[in-house]
């Protein structure tokens, strides 16, 4: 997988569980007074809070991660030639990389072809988990940056 946001967060989630865990056996293992056992308890709560988000960000890090470009292709004639460009993405899909043409450049920006490429991956996931749920969880990584980059250009 490539590196994506939601995967970062993701790695510090696991690392930051990793670390409670260790300080709460830590904890537990000379903990004699009740102050300290309570103090290891919650310490191995938080650890176990911690993979949990981890294990939700691990889907939506696997939706963000594809690959958007700009495909140019010149047509010739004989009148002379003409270069026509597209957005394209690409995914792995099982064992295979899958290519898809998104659209013409000159009718959408790239984060218009990158919030419809996340529309059309999460659709291709739609009959492994909630469909609605992938859709709403990639709008809202890529809903945030629009509106400012929208906003620099105002």
């Amino acid at each position: 997988m490539h590196r994506t946001p939601s995967g970062d967060r993701r790695q510090a989630l696991q690392k930051e569980a990793r670390e409670l865990a260790r300080d709460a056996r830590a904890l537990q293992k000379a903990a004699r007074a009740p102050a300290a056992r309570q103090e290891a308890q919650r310490l191995q709560g938080e650890a176990e809070m911690a993979l949990a988000e981890a294990g939700a960000l691990k889907l939506q890090a696997r939706l963000e991660d594809l690959t958007l470009w700009e495909m140019k292709k010149v047509k010739r004639s004989r009148n002379g030639s003409k270069t026509y460009s597209y957005w394209m993405a690409s995914w792995r899909e099982g064992g295979k990389t899958r290519n898809v043409h998104l659209g013409s450049a000159r009718k959408m920006d790239g984060e218009a072809a990158r919030r419809k490429a996340g529309e059309m991956k999460a659709g291709g996931w739609g009959r492994a988990c909630d469909l609605h749920d992938l859709k709403t969880i990639f709008e809202s990584n890529y809903a945030g940056n629009e509106t400012s980059r929208s906003r620099r250009s105002e």
